[in-house]
């Protein structure tokens, strides 16, 4: 986990710079306040950073980018210190900026796992499918939730969706046997408690 907020740590620097470097000539407020939370933000401050942030980008958009970047790097370092509520808060602000943000959605999924959400994370996972319907990742942790909560149909169909991806994924194999197994007893005996799965 240190080392994956490693990595995005140095992400984030690179995107802070770079649009902050790809603006409009230095002037104003909003440019001075940008620079302060881009420095912030390379050091690790981030409430001071996405404090300035916000302020830079509610007198222009532009700056819309390293707010997002920096928030992505304060969910990270919340999630890793397991603050998943604080995170998931983070998470939740960048998809209203950008509902299309694939980091933002991945991290909104996990800290919704980690809060016990199921349904949450289901909602995060099909908005991932919609945007790469093909991503195995997306479909394996969605028809996981699906099976956690008893919604074999569903666990099944995203589990086929993965087979004609991959055939041989050892994971959607062990799990379409499963579901199958589950699915005969339900249809014998009506639903039937079972041990969760495994992880995705």
């Amino acid at each position: 986990m240190m080392k994956t907020v490693l990595v995005l740590l140095a992400v984030i620097c690179m995107t802070l710079s770079g649009s902050i470097g790809l603006a409009a000539p230095p002037k104003g407020e909003a440019n001075a306040l940008a620079r302060r939370g881009t420095e912030a933000a390379k050091n690790g401050q981030w409430d001071d950073a996405i404090d300035d942030l916000r302020k830079a980008t509610e007198m222009d958009h532009k700056y819309s980018p390293s707010l997002i970047a920096a928030l992505l790097g304060r969910a990270a370092n919340e999630a890793s210190q397991q603050q998943f509520k604080e995170a998931a808060n983070d998470y939740d602000e960048v998809v209203k900026f950008d509902s299309r943000n694939t980091t933002a959605l991945e991290g909104r999924a996990s800290m919704a796992m980690k809060l016990n959400d199921m349904n949450k994370a289901a909602a995060m996972y099909s908005e991932l499918i919609k945007i790469n319907p093909k991503e195995i990742r997306y479909l394996q942790y969605r028809a996981y939730i699906y099976e956690l909560k008893g919604d074999l149909k569903n666990a099944m169909s995203d589990n086929d969706k993965i087979l004609k991806l991959q055939k041989d994924n050892p994971d959607a194999v062990a799990r379409k046997t499963r579901l199958e197994t589950r699915l005969a007893q339900e249809a014998a005996n009506g639903p039937q408690q079972s041990p969760p799965p495994g992880k995705p």
